[in-house]
């Protein structure tokens, strides 16, 4: 395994280690608090590198601030209505910790606020585990996760397995924040997003989807060509106002378990491109909407409202709820693989 160095310890004296990947010009490190992704350098147009997560340049951050920067999510990511499911004739409570009534992001002590276990590790790759027991946050089972960074020298690849012994939910995700132009430079108004999907769930107030999968078409939701991000954000549109901006599940185009093209971004200011692959059927565009009083972050970038977005490739929102929506129902025996690519080039 590569050695990994120190990045802070646990109140119960737990180490929080990190490992760093390099591939040519591009580098990431990883923490194993929450699994997350800390820093990734990229070469801009002039081939200079740059920083495009948003991050911490210390532990205690991540512990308080609750923001999942960079976490790996679940063991549901998003959100699940009424802090409850219905699996298999029975009905499973959940941790109500979104404004009392909704679970988000696995709970109280989702996957994002565990320390994961490195098993493996080299120049390229680290593979992070977690076991989630049965009745943990509520869910049902003996879930084992395990998660595959891995860098070349053009992209970043996240490979999600898992498996549980009784029949479960599962929905795991990244919960990075990009700011391609750099992490420390302001607001991603100015950078374009293209989303290759048709389709949305619209939300409710709570960001609960209605049920309904609607067509973007006619609606600021409709980014399937390369679009300013500030274009569009404000609109007097009441799916934009409810959540302050974007916040909301892409339905992209092609076949769920299939590696597809689902979005793209690119910063005219760095020349960085990002596209991004999915297996999952679903993708949440963020537009970092409630950063505002975040922590100092590194070198003591000063971030805020819009300073980054997410592009978390999961499961839609709630689905447990909803028979129309792709099932997240992780049977006995069988195994939630999927994989997400972040691609980057410059010009």
């Amino acid at each position: 395994m590569a050695s990994p160095i120190l990045f802070g310890t646990m109140p119960d004296g737990t180490a929080v280690d990190q490992y760093t990947l390099r591939a040519g010009a591009l580098s990431c490190d990883i923490i194993t608090f929450g699994g997350s992704l800390r820093a990734l350098h990229v070469p801009d147009r002039t081939g200079k590198s740059v920083d495009v997560l948003l991050g911490f340049d210390t532990l205690e951050p991540y512990l308080t601030h609750g923001k999942s920067f960079g976490a790996l999510v679940g063991r549901f990511a998003n959100r699940i209505g009424g802090a409850k499911f219905t699996l298999n004739g029975e009905t499973y409570p959940l941790a109500a910790n979104d404004h009392g009534v909704n679970h988000l992001h696995g709970g109280s002590l989702g996957y994002n606020k565990r320390v994961w276990t490195a098993e493996s590790s080299s120049d390229t790759a680290v593979t992070l585990s977690l076991f989630s027991p049965d009745g943990e946050e509520g869910y049902p089972g003996n879930l084992t996760v395990r998660v595959t960074y891995t860098l070349t020298e053009t992209e970043l690849t996240i490979r999600y397995h898992a498996e549980c012994d009784r029949d479960t939910v599962c929905n795991l995700t990244n919960h990075a924040y990009f700011n391609l132009s750099s992490h420390d430079s302001g607001p991603v108004l100015d950078q374009t997003i293209q989303l290759l999907a048709d389709r949305y769930t619209p939300a409710d107030s709570f960001s609960i989807p209605t049920g309904e999968i609607a067509s973007v078409v006619g609606t600021p939701m409709d980014l399937r060509q390369p679009t300013l991000i500030g274009a569009h954000i404000d609109e007097a549109f009441s799916q934009l106002t409810q959540a302050g901006g974007y916040d909301h599940n892409w339905v992209p185009n092609g076949e769920p378990g299939t590696l597809r093209p689902i979005a793209k971004a690119f910063s005219s200011a760095s020349g960085i491109s990002m596209e991004v692959l999915s297996t999952l059927p679903g993708v949440q565009f963020y537009t970092g909407n409630y950063l505002s009083g975040c922590p100092a972050g590194k070198g003591g970038a000063a971030y805020d409202k819009r300073w980054g977005f997410c592009l978390e490739t999961q499961f839609f929102p709630d689905s447990p709820n909803h028979t129309n929506f792709p099932s997240c129902t992780l049977r006995a025996g069988e195994a939630f693989d999927h994989t997400a690519v972040f691609r980057f080039s410059a010009k």
